[in-house]
């Protein structure tokens, strides 16, 4: 196994530390395989970029995208095409979804994976 940069491991461990509200509200959703037994891992680090929620053994990557991303749409598309690029599969949600619609978003999720619910 390579060995970690240590900086970008540092951000990640932040970056967990300091979760939002609608990242803490997906987390519960996602955490301690309780979305179908599926593991999800915080902050992965994929190349320049850090995967908000990911799926590593399905591939699925899952982007929250709330006010900081206003105005930021070439960014966040240059970044799903690079996380495709290396064989993921990309699904963003509001905020607001993760905060008010967590069936909707965990439906989401599931059928992004080819599950049923």
């Amino acid at each position: 196994m390579p060995k970690r940069d240590p900086k970008k491991l540092a951000r990640a461990r932040e970056l967990r530390a300091n979760m939002s509200p609608p990242e803490r509200a997906l987390w519960s959703i996602l955490r301690a395989h309780r979305l179908e037994g599926i593991k999800f891992s915080r902050q992965v680090e994929c190349g320049p970029y850090y995967i908000d929620f990911a799926a590593r053994m399905e591939r699925l990557a899952i982007e929250l995208d709330g006010d900081s991303h206003a105005g930021r749409e070439r960014e966040d598309v240059a970044r799903t095409r690079y996380l495709e690029a290396q064989g993921w599969r990309v699904i963003r949600f509001t905020n607001a979804d993760a905060m008010g619609n967590e069936e909707g978003v965990g439906r989401a999720i599931l059928l992004a994976l080819g599950r049923d619910f």
